[in-house]
Parts: C-alpha cells; sequence; structure tokens
C-alpha cells in the first residue's frame, strides 16, 4: 500500500527495526551484500539500525556480528534484549514456576514435543519419531533430555509446543492457554511457514512472559533513545512482526509476508531474496 506517513526522507525517520527470517535473512539464511552495506551505511550516518526476532539469543548472535551492529537487538519476540558491544542480556523476563510447572504438566499429558529455552541454552524433551526430530532441524545448540529433566529448568524464557492439529495452530493456541493460561504472550504458526520446513505438518506454539511482544522495540526506543514510535520504520514478514508494524510510524511488509501482516501494513515491499530492504534503507535514510 503507497497510503502511508508523508515524504519518505530521513527527515521523517530516525530507525529502522528488522525482523530476520523472511525479512532481513533470505531463504538460504544469509543477508544479500547490497543489504549488508545499505544497513552499515545508514548506521554510519547515525540510524539505529536494530534487529527485532522471535529467534534466540544464541540463534541471533551470527547475524549480529556479520552486519555489524551497534545497537541494540531484541530477541524471543519482545521478551529479551541483547547489547552486542556489552555481549549480553541487558533485559530479560522469565516465566514463573507455576507457568512452567502446568507447561510441563500440559507436554507430560499429552506427548507433544517440548521445547525450554533460557538467555544460553534450548532444552527439548527426546523426539519421539522422525517427524518430531525433523521439526527439531536448524535449530541451534538444542539437547535432549527426558521429561522429567525440564521441570528442573530456571529462568526459562520461552517454551515451545509442536504437534500435528489439523485445525491449525490458532486452534492449537487455545488448546495450550486453557491448559497452561491465557495471560502470557503466546505466538502460533505452522512450521511449514519456515524456509527449512515447508513439508512439515507441525504446528507451533511459543509461549512467554507477559509483553507487547515486537512492539517492546518501540518502547525501548523511545525509553533509551527518546526516538517516537513514529520515527521509527518496522519491517517484517509474520504474524509475530504486527506489533511492531502497527506502532512504527511506517510499517512495511515483505512481498512474501502472510496476508494478515499485509493488510496492516503501511506498504509493501519486495521478496525477501531480493535486495528490497537495501533500495528501502536508500530511499528512506541515505
Amino acid at each position: 500500500m503507497d497510503d502511508y506517513h508523508g515524504p519518505v526522507t530521513s527527515a521523517n525517520y530516525e530507525a529502522i527495526c528488522l525482523d530476520l527470517d523472511g525479512t532481513l535473512l533470505t531463504g538460504q539464511d544469509r543477508i544479500l551484500p547490497e543489504v549488508v552495506s545499505a544497513l552499515t551505511a545508514a548506521q554510519d550516518q547515525g540510524v539505529l539500525v536494530m534487529v527485532v526476532t522471535g529467534r534466540s539469543k544464541i540463534a541471533t548472535l551470527p547475524v549480529l556480528e556479520e552486519i555489524d551492529l551497534k545497537g541494540p537487538a531484541m530477541v524471543f519476540n519482545g521478551a529479551a534484549v541483547y547489547c552486542p558491544v556489552e555481549k549480553r542480556l541487558i533485559e530479560e523476563r522469565t516465566l514463573s514456576k507455576s507457568v512452567m510447572g502446568k507447561a510441563c504438566d500440559y507436554g507430560e499429558s499429552s506427548g507433544d514435543l517440548t521445547l525450554l529455552m533460557t538467555a544460553d541454552d534450548k532444552i527439548s524433551a527426546y523426539p519421539r519419531n522422525d517427524r518430531e526430530r525433523a521439526s527439531l532441524e536448524g535449530l541451534v545448540g538444542v539437547r535432549h533430555v527426558d521429561r522429567a529433566e525440564l521441570r528442573e529448568q530456571q529462568f526459562v524464557i520461552r517454551v515451545s509446543f509442536m504437534a500435528e492439529h489439523p485445525a491449525g495452530s490458532l486452534s492449537y493456541s487455545r488448546v495450550i492457554s486453557e491448559a497452561v493460561g491465557d495471560h502470557l504472550y503466546s505466538v502460533h504458526f505452522p512450521l511449514s511457514f519456515l524456509p527449512k520446513h515447508r513439508e512439515s505438518p507441525m504446528q507451533v506454539v511459543d509461549l512467554q512472559p507477559p509483553c507487547r511482544g515486537k512492539a517492546e522495540a518501540l518502547r525501548l526506543l523511545q525509553d533509551t533513545y527518546g526516538i517516537p514510535p513514529e520515527r521509527v520504520v518496522a519491517v517484517g514478514d509474520a504474524r509475530n512482526d504486527t506489533p511492531m508494524i502497527q506502532a512504527a510510524g511506517l510499517g512495511v511488509a515483505m512481498e512474501n509476508s502472510m496476508e494478515e501482516l499485509k493488510s496492516v501494513a503501511d506498504r509493501v515491499i519486495g521478496h525477501h531474496d531480493t535486495p528490497a530492504i537495501a533500495e528501502l534503507v536508500r530511499e528512506l535514510f541515505l
């Protein structure tokens, strides 16, 4: 959509928030050199370039090293903030003992594949079959444990469930919310949305502590840098990008985005396998 906020010049915007998978990263899980060059030039001119991703800290670090960003990165869909200068999490929300007890109860009773993530660890119940093993492919550093050991984990930021659920991910999320609690921040999606899992029948539900999702990035920019939401550009491709796309001054969806994200974005640009982000950065900031 071309109906967006005023003239597109660097005078309008001071920061850009970028999702990773399906947005900044291509289907081959890399950043195009032209995109790296444009983002580096923008950062050199004082633009705050911020990664805002559903990935864990562990999975985000290689990307941050590739583009040498100076600003913070929001990980775990808004539940934590990583500082590449101090090389540590500077914000972190964790799930309560009560919530974790209910989550483990649900995992044990349902038998659904259960994955816990802390700042520095990923722990999964042992996969029961090839389909579950395939569902974990692409996740960095996962170790498998008995379900009883899952209950012993502390400082858990995210618990994820995966299962075949014919009614879809929304229905699956409702089942889990009823069992664990509806006060948590929940993200659901078909695993087949990810390029590495196009043929998977599995549905995914991520549960995290209460927060505003990726819109937390706009809160951080305002509180820490004095950059108001209307001076921020946000770019994404999936349902979990909706909070930041709606909160930003300019919300941008990729051509390959879920249709529901395109419907709330101010603008739609090219496919993530093209230099569309480089073109956007040059247009708005350079």
